[in-house]
């Protein structure tokens, strides 16, 4: 891996590989991800309809250097008739793991949404058992809120979840200097 400082970046074409290895590669899965076989199919659907960016979510891909690690996600939690927040996630492969690159991009889209979107809330789950995730959310800037039992089923049987949150007010004002600019699909970033 690169010593380059982690960004996150619009995903472009080449990208589409590394983003079906998630769907179609326990091992690059981890155990906490791999939630069965699913149509690798679908993240080129995604990126050829809106590049994975539009008004409900979106992906971004997590890069040091030359070196493309994972990815990071929002989608959009309807809180009310009318306000929302962003449920992110970060999906890293192996290479990437154990190397604080989680905390960085979460941090990093943390602040990307919050610099240009107008919610006031993130939130993240992860499962009980995932103490490197939370530990990675923590260290982003999140508070830990709870326990949400039965939540998630994988591997023959409900998991409970972690419940995450930072809000707007938590994070620095700092401009986001390491994100690059997603543009449309196979653009150049910032």
């Amino acid at each position: 891996m690169s010593d380059d400082p982690v960004i996150l970046r619009a995903v472009t074409e080449d990208d589409l590989p590394v983003l079906e290895r998630f769907l179609t590669d326990p091992e690059a899965t981890g155990p906490f991800q791999w939630m069965g076989w699913s149509d690798p199919g679908r993240w080129r659907r995604r990126w050829l309809q809106d590049g994975l960016l539009n008004d409900e979510g979106g992906q971004l891909m997590v890069v040091t250097g030359a070196d493309r690690l994972g990815f990071v996600a929002w989608r959009k939690v309807m809180t009310s008739r009318s306000s929302y927040c962003w449920n992110i996630g970060a999906q890293l492969l192996p290479e990437g793991r154990g190397r604080g690159v989680g905390t960085q991009a979460q941090r990093l889209l943390s602040r990307y949404l919050f610099a240009h979107t107008p919610v006031i809330r993130l939130e993240a789950d992860t499962e009980t058992e995932n103490i490197a995730e939370q530990r990675a959310l923590e260290k982003s800037g999140f508070t830990r809120e709870g326990v949400l039992r039965s939540t998630v089923f994988r591997n023959g049987r409900w998991r409970d979840v972690v419940r995450y949150s930072v809000l707007r007010e938590d994070i620095a004002s700092d401009e986001p200097r390491s994100v690059g600019r997603p543009l449309a699909r196979g653009g150049q970033t910032a």
